[in-house]
């Protein structure tokens, strides 16, 4: 099973998202945070699952209808390469 590696970029969308809500939800933060979490660690069982992404080479998983965790499949790990609100410009 291939582990999965976080992306400088993706750590840091996620703690961004993560403050911005906990600003005004404490909960809806936690809960958000433990979906993205769980659905980037069981990835290496479904790498394919999740649609082809709007860059080559890229999957997306839709976490929450407004959050997205795009990743690549490599051959020794699955890479997080972002976390990103449904409403931002990508790529």
């Amino acid at each position: 099973m291939q582990p999965v590696r976080w992306s400088d970029e993706a750590a840091t969308d996620l703690v961004e998202i993560i403050d911005y809500i906990e600003q005004r939800n404490l909960v809806a933060a936690q809960r958000l945070l433990a979906a993205i979490v769980q659905s980037a660690e069981n990835l290496p069982f479904m790498p394919y699952l999740f649609r082809p992404g709007r860059v080559a080479g890229t999957r997306e998983h839709v976490v929450h209808p407004n959050y997205i965790v795009v990743y690549q499949v490599g051959n020794d790990a699955i890479d997080i390469l972002r976390v990103l609100h449904s409403r931002q410009q990508y790529p």
